[in-house]
């Protein structure tokens, strides 16, 4: 008899067979959690990539308008925009936004580069539109005064900004500090809604 089983072989058991291997109900198992990461990812990338095209939007705007300013404006009579509620006038500063802090030109020079670093590490993180959107313009705002502070005289990391845009009764400003400040005021009011960068909504 057992030389009979020894010659017909006897047959493999289901744990035998299925020894090594991956059970059969853990594949869909798998499968389902690739299915839900997938779209996560496609979505935290379209933001980062909205992010960094608003940011660019906002650098290269402001440039522009700093060296359209320089060739046409600096050291020339302001222009009346608005009679005298709005005018361009080229100034120089070496303060920081709307002209405050000139003594401190090198501080906000660390702030500038800090707070972009502070963006690129959130950007690994971000699965919210709006919150894209902000940061992209906080990026932009900070890069276009942050070129400023390092290729403007009179030296690398003190240079002054050039500043533009004089309201009445008001600070003279750039395009760039316009960008920081909505930036910031966008994200203060997603704050406030209770949206965070991750795109979950939390409420106090």
């Amino acid at each position: 008899m057992a030389e009979a089983e020894r010659i017909i072989g006897t047959p493999e058991t289901p744990d035998a067979a299925g020894e090594g291997q991956e059970r059969p109900d853990a594949e869909p198992e798998q499968q389902e959690q690739k299915q839900e990461q997938a779209p996560e990812r496609t979505r935290g990338k379209r933001r980062v990539a909205v992010l960094f095209a608003v940011a660019l939007f906002a650098y290269l705007l402001d440039l522009g308008s700093k060296m359209l300013v320089v060739a046409k404006l600096e050291h020339h009579e302001p222009i009346e925009i608005i009679g005298d509620w709005l005018r361009f006038a080229a100034i120089r500063n070496a303060g920081a936004a709307f002209g405050f802090g000139e003594a401190f030109t090198i501080i906000f020079t660390v702030i500038a580069a800090a707070v972009i670093v502070v963006i690129a590490r959130l950007a690994r993180k971000l699965h919210s539109l709006p919150w894209a959107i902000a940061l992209g313009l906080l990026l932009g705002g900070a890069l276009g005064n942050l070129t400023d502070r390092i290729f403007r005289a009179p030296g690398v990391f003190e240079g002054a900004v050039v500043d533009f845009i004089a309201p009445k009764h008001f600070a003279v400003f750039n395009l760039a500090d316009s960008a920081i400040v909505c930036g910031g005021i966008l994200i203060v009011i997603l704050s406030f809604r209770g949206l965070d960068p991750d795109g979950t909504v939390h409420k106090d």
